[in-house]
């Protein structure tokens, strides 16, 4: 497929330089199905990005337009704040009926805002107030968001750089198989916890990704998972899982935490939990953890309330019977096998590893600049993929959850060339 750069002026003289994703596919896109999306001239690419993970379901999935659609003619409430509306009260129930109670999770459930940092930002505040404690420990590789309090608990020194005044009340640890395990679980942290000179203020909170997209695709293993779940309830401290890209059933069960079989006291969650990629954040937290005063948290946009039906009808369509789980833990299998391929027919001197669990995966390059080169040739082929990893070294491949077996080999097919033919 031959791609003619489209005319971006008026994107290039009216948008700021900040624009990143543009950039590195240099299309005008119109319109888009399901795993498809289609630029102005006519050209396919088939989504292995999904929104970054805000579109699990696909784009434009007719289940949720059908009941976004209703809504809008019926005139619907729109906006809401945190008034209460037929919406909002439907989301809940369902929320309730179809997560929570069939897994014994007793959360709260609080709209901080339209995205993940909004959710990032209360579930820290809310740790603080409840400890009253200001320290957070997040871990090496983390991404939590934008906004000051989220940038302070990630790692990217590049994305730190741009907040312009000191981060601070953020002490990071090394994620798992951060020292490719040479060093005990958890050494560090108990030292430093332990010793009245290691300067470390006793934390309100550990915030932590199960599996790091943004950092890389680095996969927490379940014991991990449950070893630092138990040093947090030894050491009174908060574990907060950040599920806002691996939740939603990136990682196949709902919750990407369930593997491990733990109950964070916090989940933050966005992007897919509004079904149809309507701005849509939780924070999720234990009833004695909700010491809130009416008010003292709040914002304009944590009531969107088309976001509630979708979300609503989405958790109806995809997650009642089970079977979306499977299919995602099956589609996994077939990306595994796929990536595997590929790493045998390169070797272990060109590609790094391969990585990741349901719908997540990623594939390391031992040249960095590799992994940006597959990504734009791909493009150029017809698909979308990103990179991550601190120097963008990692391939991520983020397909909808509802990509057909068929979908995802064309995709990969893709893929294995870009590889082959950046080598």
């Amino acid at each position: 497929m031959t791609i003619t750069p489209p005319a971006l002026s008026v994107f290039e003289t009216l948008e700021s330089e900040v624009r990143s994703y543009c950039r590195s596919w240099p299309a005008v896109f119109d319109r888009a199905q399901g795993s498809y999306l289609y630029d102005e001239d006519g050209h396919t690419y088939l989504d292995f990005f999904a929104g970054a993970g805000a579109l699990n379901y696909g784009h434009n999935n007719p289940v949720l337009k059908r009941a976004l659609i209703d809504y809008i003619e019926r005139d619907g409430i729109t906006h809401g704040l945190d008034m209460g509306t037929t919406a909002k009260r439907a989301f809940l129930e369902t929320f309730q009926n179809v997560l929570l109670r069939p897994r014994d999770l007793p959360y709260k459930v609080m709209f901080p805002g339209p995205t993940g940092t909004n959710a990032v930002e209360s579930a820290l505040k809310l740790a603080r107030k409840v400890k009253g404690r200001e320290s957070i420990v997040s871990f090496t590789n983390a991404f939590h968001g934008m906004s000051l309090g989220s940038l302070a608990v990630t790692g990217n020194a590049f994305k730190r750089a741009g907040a312009g005044i000191p981060l601070v009340h953020g002490t990071p640890m090394p994620f798992d198989n951060y020292f490719d395990g040479t060093v005990q679980d958890f050494l560090w942290f108990e030292r430093l916890l332990e010793d009245q000179g290691s300067g470390l203020n006793t934390p309100a909170a550990v915030i932590v990704e199960t599996i790091q997209g943004e950092g890389g695709i680095n996969v927490a293993r379940p014991e991990w998972l449950r070893a630092l779940a138990d040093l947090c309830k030894r050491r009174d401290m908060l574990l907060i899982v950040d599920d806002i890209q691996m939740g939603c059933g990136r990682t196949g069960p709902f919750f990407s935490f369930e593997e491990a079989g733990i109950t964070p006291d916090i989940v933050t969650l966005s992007k897919s939990i509004g079904g149809y990629g309507m701005p849509m954040s939780l924070c999720l937290f234990k009833p004695e953890l909700d010491i809130w005063e009416p008010g003292e948290h709040n914002g304009t946009f944590r009531g969107n309330n088309p976001a509630f039906v979708t979300a609503a009808a989405a958790l109806d369509a995809y997650w009642s019977d089970g079977q979306m789980e499977k299919q995602t833990l099956a589609r996994g299998e077939q990306v595994e096998q796929a990536l595997t391929a590929i790493l045998d027919e390169h070797g272990g001197e060109s590609i790094v590893s391969i990585r990741g669990r349901g719908l997540v995966w990623g594939m390391e390059f031992a040249d960095k600049s590799r992994a940006g080169a597959v990504s734009k040739r791909a493009f150029e082929l017809g698909l979308l993929v990103e990179t991550s990893g601190p120097e963008s070294e990692v391939v991520k491949l983020l397909p909808p959850l509802t990509v057909s077996p068929d979908e995802l080999d064309e995709g990969l097919r893709i893929l294995a060339r870009a590889v082959r033919e950046t080598a």
